[in-house]
């Protein structure tokens, strides 16, 4: 099989389906033409120049150079994790998200990189460098999902949490529904994904393999790799945050800390 290639023709072809959004958000005064604009431009202009700079860290092959791609990456991802939840921890916010983004998805890397990977070629950039892209970019949505709705829930939910607490159970007890409410929610994503994975759509590794020229068999094989790789990290990275938010809402006495909001 040959590989498909696409030429900026083509891709002006296919912006004629943003056009038409932005016809319709004008037609139907959805007002959203000018967001989509913007957003657009910044996707074209943010994947050239990662294209640009994919190749540079490529050609170069150094370590350090690859470490540094990925950690700054791991800063962006635990910077808009903590951005999305709209309450905020008082103290410790952004250092709760990024332990809770960092650790997951660098760990299932290394992991991934030393069982499935080819010996040393396993850590050349052209590995490592989509590999952690891909799983920052879901453990990301699982922590900020998660952190929002614990973040949210433990305010609504205060009166109840402080009730159990007065009767004698342990602050773990008391938030333990609201936990496991938090982490199921940040995992549907994912599941969702999982469950209509081959029957409704190809996920966008194959697809993107296939249209490489890849066997589709083996390129279904990547898939299911990289799809069982993230659901690990992303239900680490749920279970972390949450758990990193609660404890940060309590004390020595266990004690419920609505103060550390903000």
């Amino acid at each position: 099989m040959t590989a498909v290639t696409f030429s900026a023709v083509d891709v002006a072809v296919a912006s004629s389906m943003l056009v038409f959004d932005g016809v319709l958000s004008i037609a139907l005064r959805l007002g959203i033409h000018r967001s989509l604009a913007i957003a657009a431009i910044r996707m074209v202009l943010q994947l050239v120049a990662l294209g640009f700079i994919l190749r540079t860290v490529f050609a170069i092959d150094a370590i350090w150079l690859t470490l540094a791609l990925v950690l700054l990456m791991t800063l962006a991802a635990a910077r808009e994790a903590g951005a999305r939840p709209q309450q905020r921890l008082f103290r410790g916010h952004y250092l709760t998200s990024l332990v809770g983004v960092a650790a997951p998805a660098l760990l299932t890397c290394v992991f991934a990189l030393i069982s499935l990977l080819p010996g040393d070629d396993g850590w050349s950039p052209r590995f490592v460098v989509p590999v952690a892209g891909i799983l920052l970019g879901n453990v990301l949505n699982a922590v900020s999902l998660g952190m929002a709705d614990v973040l949210e829930g433990v305010t609504v939910e205060a009166p109840a949490i402080e009730a159990r607490l007065m009767l004698g159970h342990t602050y773990s007890d008391a938030t333990g529904a609201l936990q496991r409410r938090a982490i199921r929610r940040a995992m549907v994503p994912l599941v969702n994904q999982m469950s209509a994975a081959g029957i409704i759509t190809m996920p966008g590794i194959m697809t993107g393999q296939v249209l490489a020229g890849m066997d589709p068999l083996q390129a279904a094989t990547y898939q299911i790799v990289l799809m069982l790789l993230l659901a690990g990290g992303s239900g680490l990275g749920a279970v972390v945050s949450v758990r990193l938010v609660l404890r940060q809402l309590t004390d020595g006495r266990e004690r419920l800390r609505l103060d550390r909001l903000r």
